[in-house]
């Protein structure tokens, strides 16, 4: 599980990346239900810290409200999994 999670988040970040790279030269951009699918599947670390470095979509509504939604929802699926062990 933490492969998968590892392998979506950096797939993820380097989308996130690309997606401000686009932005900034006027190209084509990534849609945003890829970047939140991506997130969905594993890869919100990987996400929230593009997001953060690269200060991209940070202030987009509801666009940051979904991104943090996804992230706490998984973060708290995680701790449930953990306890319930």
């Amino acid at each position: 599980m933490l492969a998968w999670i590892a392998a979506v988040s950096l797939v993820a970040f380097f989308a996130f990346r690309a997606d401000k790279q686009a932005a900034i030269r006027g190209e084509r951009r990534t849609p945003e239900a890829t970047l939140l699918l991506l997130a969905a599947a594993g890869g919100s670390p990987g996400a929230i810290a593009a997001q953060q470095l690269f200060r991209h979509k940070t202030r987009k509504e509801p666009f940051r409200s979904l991104l943090w939604s996804i992230a706490t929802a998984q973060a708290a699926a995680a701790a449930w999994i953990h306890l319930a062990r």
